[in-house]
């Protein structure tokens, strides 16, 4: 009798693992969704989506669906994203990353808001090879410019590592997120590859992209790409 409640509960446990990662998978399944879908609706208007001479320049592409106000703090925001950058070979697998920080106005009134942030140099892609970082002081950062017509200001080039984008009811940004720190989700990555794997390696382009996150990679490259008239 022993012997049998002994496997009952052996069998059990079993049971409760494969179903906490059944839903694990599934949290980060939804986020690449989520990410995928962002960029779709960003880069739907062309004439409030990110300019094309960023979309060729970009080196890295940071997506935080659904950023919004944390329960354990007043004033502290915090959301969950996936990043990947650019390679001689494509655009790399992803990796989870994290990013939370004090208040910095919501913009047009809301709760809730997507981020894009966009890495557009050497510096931005060394600052995003790190654990943590903190936007506006380890790395520059700065509000995008939006629309066809913001090509003609250069400005942005020369002085921001990161150019942040947000998106809230349905309208698309540049938003101040100094102060802000970005940081790996080392968990949800492990979870992603089933083994602990450095955030370097994986967007270095060194690890194949899981099938789970081929969407979000092909987005990504579909609209961050060198047009003609850039090359």
């Amino acid at each position: 009798m022993k012997k049998f409640i002994g496997v009952m509960c052996a069998l059990a446990m079993s049971v409760g693992a494969v179903s906490v990662q059944a839903q694990g998978d599934n949290k980060l399944n939804e986020r690449l969704a989520s990410a995928s879908a962002v960029i779709d609706e960003v880069m739907s208007v062309p004439d409030r989506a990110i300019p094309q001479s960023i979309l060729a320049g970009a080196h890295c592409v940071v997506v935080v669906p659904s950023y919004k106000k944390a329960a354990f703090g007043i004033g502290v925001q915090y959301g969950q994203g996936v990043a990947t950058c650019r390679t001689p070979r494509g655009w790399s697998a992803p990796v989870f990353v994290q990013l939370e920080g004090g208040s910095f106005g919501w913009q047009i009134g809301g709760q809730s808001t997507d981020l894009v942030l966009v890495a557009m140099n050497h510096d931005g892609l060394e600052a995003m090879l790190k654990n943590k970082f903190k936007l506006g002081g380890d790395a520059s950062a700065s509000a995008g410019p939006v629309g066809r017509n913001a090509a003609a200001d250069t400005d942005w080039t020369l002085k921001a590592e990161f150019l942040t984008y947000s998106r809230s009811k349905g309208l698309f940004a540049g938003i101040d997120l100094t102060g802000t720190v970005l940081s790996q989700n080392v968990d949800f990555t492990r979870q992603e590859y089933g083994h602990d794997v450095p955030f370097e390696q994986v967007l270095h382009g060194d690890i194949s992209t899981p099938e789970n996150a081929r969407r979000f990679v092909h987005t990504v490259a579909r609209y961050f790409v060198v047009s003609k008239v850039n090359e």
